[in-house]
């Protein structure tokens, strides 16, 4: 029913940095796969293979990264010179959509195992212009997202941003996950830093449009934070969300490869370790993420950290975030 799809891509990352000073957010890895591999590959699983994304900071990678990818997307691009918003990153993507009545928007920074299949046919079924992918948090962490509230034919009739948990009216969150018709073009305009949540949406809504609502069962995760980023590799571990890597779930380390491991290095938590690192002699890795071409030298103890690609460590590091040495490009 949908050929086609759009990664919003073109965020800056500023709550992970110093990751993101070097690597744009949507290459972070998760077990050592990128979150827009998994995302393509997501994509491609569930028979959509025409898919764009609209780019900005550090462009060049994402573009070198998948424009020739072994995985079976097309993958087109457009980098914007300045920032346009959710909606204006979309419109500038409007020509890529001619011809096609629906289509899928995604942002580049969510974890999911989502049923993208259901969401269309929810969508399908609805007659709406737009469809919301949706998802129940717990009620104490509602103050970090937009809350939305729905009826009970299961349509939009309320935003809340970022709610106090006192003021909020559902635990009902915006996943990123879109549909939409190809109507919605005529509600964004043309070269104007334009939001689907400040703008599109209250407009649909003032003009007596149905957006649609479709709650998720499955696993979803913004990995917009580095708490969330270091908490969804550890979802990952636990087997809560297939990202498409063969090993087995509930264990507490993954290795990438051509590792060196040498004797006495101890894993206490959960570990992620990036291909080609070297932990030496009696080193400890503690609730921690290495990237690329990591070298722990002796008896060095990691906690609560994420040391990124081309680092040496020599001494110990506690709740540190670490960026790469240089670029990858």
């Amino acid at each position: 029913m949908v050929r086609k799809a759009m990664i919003m891509a073109a965020g800056v990352g500023s709550r992970l940095e110093p990751l993101t000073q070097v690597i744009p957010k949507p290459l972070i890895p998760i077990a050592n796969i990128s979150v827009m591999e998994i995302l393509l590959k997501k994509l491609y699983s569930d028979g959509i293979k025409e898919i764009i994304a609209n780019t900005y900071c550090l462009a060049e990678q994402i573009h070198n990264e998948f424009s020739e990818n072994n995985f079976g997307v097309n993958f087109n691009y457009i980098q914007e010179k300045e920032l346009s918003g959710t909606a204006g990153g979309v419109k500038k993507c409007q020509q890529f959509f001619d011809g096609e009545k629906t289509f899928l928007v995604m942002s580049a920074d969510g974890l999911t195992g989502a049923n993208l299949k259901e969401i269309i046919q929810s969508h399908k079924k609805s007659g709406a212009i737009a469809t919301m992918g949706l998802k129940e948090i717990p009620v104490k962490e509602v103050s970090h997202f937009g809350v939305v509230v729905t009826d009970e034919k299961n349509r939009v009739i309320e935003f809340q941003e970022k709610p106090s948990i006192a003021e909020a009216k559902s635990n009902l969150v915006n996943t990123g996950i879109y549909v939409f018709e190809k109507e919605i073009f005529d509600y964004i305009p043309a070269d104007t830093f334009y939001d689907f949540a400040r703008n599109v949406f209250p407009a649909l809504m003032d003009n007596n449009e149905t957006i649609n609502t479709f709650v998720i069962k499955e696993y979803w995760s913004d990995i917009g934070t580095i708490e969330q980023y270091k908490q969804s590799s550890w979802d990952v571990l636990n087997g809560l969300v297939n990202i498409g890597i063969d090993f087995a779930p509930n264990q507490n380390v993954f290795i990438g490869e051509n590792c060196t491991i040498e004797n006495g290095v101890k894993f206490e938590g959960y570990a992620v370790i990036g291909n080609n690192c070297t932990l030496k002699k009696g080193c400890k890795i503690k609730n921690s993420i290495l990237w690329d071409n990591v070298t722990v030298k002796n008896d060095v103890i990691i906690g609560d950290s994420v040391i990124s690609d081309n680092n040496i460590i020599e001494n110990n590091k506690q709740s540190e975030i670490i960026g790469q040495i240089f670029s990858k490009v």
